[in-house]
């Protein structure tokens, strides 16, 4: 079989992390990154395997700068993140790690989380948040770590952040202090808290013990239910690994309608390789894009079709858009450029900071007093709660990045030093575990 370069792009080694020249490979129903180090020879990664197809999956931008840039342009992507005058798209999403402790040690972690560094001060995180409004002005902001439930002070963190002007937040989480603290939940619904992003793996405690080390299914369910009573907006966030979960894809998108209003939706991660790898992922390894959503499809029995699942920010993600019908099944509202002409970035970033604020916040207290079912707030509010998402995000690592990519990121992590980083380029790391940015690495 004859394989075919679509076409070329820029990587880096993982090995070394140089930049490197790289080839998108077409094989049948499967494109592959294939790439050559001087210095450490050849490697190949699967990026996309199944439909919908790599030609067809496309959503055209037209570039735009940064509204500030931090750093000059010196050595060249990914190398000069801060952002630099050469990223091609604004902020739709800023990640502010307000610790670096954890009450997990979870076989897979972005953050490689577990470190005893100081928590930054609510002095500093003031900072931080002006900062971000200089870089984006008023982007969504997520809250991350580290566990950020581990401070007690969130709440007056959360409050900071709409103080400085941010209409959404949202905090990422295991959940286990949502679900034993519901004072902690109602103090974090009084200082503003739009959503929370929840670490749910599946629906059986055998995927916990896999990937996160214990049974957890009871605390998802017990922190589901503390912030639904309190209004704040939950997203089931799936980590999918080939041999444990993608199998329960099905079965999470039926929990979360089973919880609707309280579960705003559910957002597929197939999992990326960051830290210390002992080998090279193979394709077993790796679950694609299209592999989500063919199984989004077969596994719901078509209550979710494939084509309503519509490019969000290239190859990089999905978004589907729905409303839960009174007999349990889902409408598709189109959200997308229907026109499939280019649309300029920052129109792209306005509209991806509404879906996500939108689609994933919450309905508010659901024990309050009902309101005039003839008003308009009232509609309104009804409207809102019927809504659900699918969504789904690619990260890449090591072996698969994509300068391309990387260069029209809009999720973005404010690093200590107050540059904004592309998240695939903050969390990148070579084989060893090295990192280009994120300290102790």
């Amino acid at each position: 079989m004859r394989d075919h370069s679509i076409t070329d792009t820029r990587s880096v080694c993982p090995e070394c992390l140089k930049r490197i020249p790289a080839r998108r490979i077409a094989e049948e129903d499967r494109v592959y990154m294939v790439k050559q180090c001087p210095e450490h020879g050849e490697y190949r990664a699967l990026l996309w395997r199944g439909n919908p197809s790599w030609e067809s999956w496309m959503r055209p931008t037209i570039p735009s700068q940064p509204l500030a840039c931090f750093t000059e342009v010196e050595k060249g992507c990914p190398y000069d993140c801060g952002l630099c005058a050469d990223h091609w798209k604004q902020t739709c999403t800023a990640l502010m790690e307000v610790t670096r402790r954890c009450n997990l040690n979870c076989r897979y972690c972005f953050a490689d989380a577990g470190d005893s560094v100081q928590d930054p001060s609510l002095e500093v995180l003031a900072g931080w948040y002006r900062k971000v409004m200089e870089a984006s002005g008023p982007t969504n902001i997520q809250l991350s770590g580290g566990e950020p439930t581990l401070r007690d002070d969130l709440p007056e963190i959360v409050a900071l952040g709409k103080a400085e002007g941010f209409g959404f937040i949202q905090i990422n989480t295991n959940g286990l202090r949502l679900a034993q603290d519901m004072d902690y939940v109602r103090r974090l619904q009084e200082g503003g808290l739009n959503s929370v992003f929840l670490q749910f793996d599946g629906v059986d405690d055998s995927i916990y013990r896999a990937l996160r080390g214990r049974e957890m299914l009871k605390d998802k369910m017990k922190a589901i239910e503390n912030c639904s009573r309190f209004g704040i907006g939950v997203v089931l966030v799936p980590t999918l690994v080939p041999g444990i979960n993608p199998q329960q894809i099905g079965d999470m998108v039926r929990f979360a309608l089973d919880h609707h209003p309280g579960v705003r939706g559910v957002h597929f991660q197939p999992v990326s390789y960051f830290g210390r790898i002992p080998q090279v992922p193979g394709d077993e390894d790796r679950f694609t894009l299209p592999e989500v959503i063919q199984a989004i499809e077969e596994q719901t029995q078509g209550l979710i079709q494939g084509i309503d699942l519509k490019p969000n920010n290239g190859r990089c993600s999905f978004s589907g858009s729905f409303v839960k019908q009174s007999d349990g099944t889902l409408r598709s509202v189109q959200t997308t450029n229907c026109c499939g002409e280019p649309e300029p970035a920052e129109d792209l970033v306005r509209k991806t900071r509404a879906f996500v604020a939108r689609q994933w916040g919450g309905t508010g207290e659901t024990d309050c007093a009902c309101r005039d079912e003839n008003s308009w707030d009232f509609q309104l509010k009804r409207i809102k709660e019927a809504g659900f998402a699918v969504t789904g995000m690619a990260f890449q690592d090591a072996w698969n990045l994509d300068l391309e990519r990387l260069q029209n990121c809009c999720i973005h992590v404010l690093s200590p030093e107050e540059r904004m980083i592309p998240f695939c380029a903050y969390n990148l790391t070579n084989r060893q575990g090295k990192s280009l940015y994120r300290k102790g690495s």
